[in-house]
């Protein structure tokens, strides 16, 4: 079983968020995560995983470019990604610029695919996703390692 963890970062600040929630991934025994900027991310990435955990920065209140273009590309595989777990993680310059309707832009291409989508767990925030303004602190960085092992655990009961 396996999790891709795609993002896209300009300044660093989400692929930190990215590896945090990478982290979580990897605490769940037999499920394998696959970490990649969206520069990196194949078709066979999106085939291959059971569970996606997309993230961008916020750019005009919804997800980055690059992060799109990833989702149109694969399009063709859309309905291959049916029922696979799916959630989303977002940063933003500012404490309240556009977070959640970044996240909900992923999600909302994520049930386009016919996933089955998820925010944090309670033990986070019990939101959207997990998000953060600047660079991840310590808080930000343990709610993505949580809805890394979240989508994991998910993945892995799906499975079995």
């Amino acid at each position: 079983m396996q999790v891709l963890v795609g993002y896209f970062s300009k300044t660093g600040n989400t692929r930190a968020l990215a590896e945090a929630v990478a982290e979580g991934v990897r605490e769940v025994e037999g499920v394998a995560c696959v970490l990649k900027d969206t520069s990196a991310i194949v078709q066979d990435d999106f085939l291959e995983s059971q569970g996606l955990i997309l993230g961008s920065p916020v750019y005009f209140g919804t997800m980055a470019a690059e992060l799109k273009s990833v989702i149109d590309r694969f399009l063709p595989v859309r309905k291959k990604m049916e029922s696979k777990v799916g959630a989303a993680f977002a940063t933003s310059h500012d404490p309240t610029g556009g977070k959640e309707t970044t996240i909900f832009s992923i999600l909302s291409a994520m049930l386009i695919y016919g996933m089955v989508v998820v925010g944090d767990p309670f033990s986070a925030t019990g939101h959207y996703g997990v998000a953060c303004a600047g660079a991840p602190d310590e808080r930000s960085r343990d709610h993505g390692r949580k809805l890394g092992r979240r989508v994991a655990e998910l993945v892995k009961r799906l499975a079995g």
